[in-house]
């Protein structure tokens, strides 16, 4: 499971993917963290965007 996080919640997934892998919870639900930057969206995005983005790799 691929999750798109925008720069708001940067600080928050960081400790959330700290916590998951703690507790082993990446070894059982594969969760990868994708932030706009690493996919080439800009931070101020529409929706749409993002959408179309996520339909097109299926995620």
């Amino acid at each position: 499971m691929t999750v798109l996080v925008d720069r708001h919640l940067r600080g928050y997934i960081v400790l959330f993917q700290g916590t998951l892998s703690a507790e082993s919870w990446l070894d059982l639900v594969p969760i990868r963290f994708v932030m706009f930057e690493e996919v080439n969206l800009a931070d101020d995005s529409s929706d749409r965007a993002v959408w179309k983005l996520a339909q097109k790799n299926n995620d």
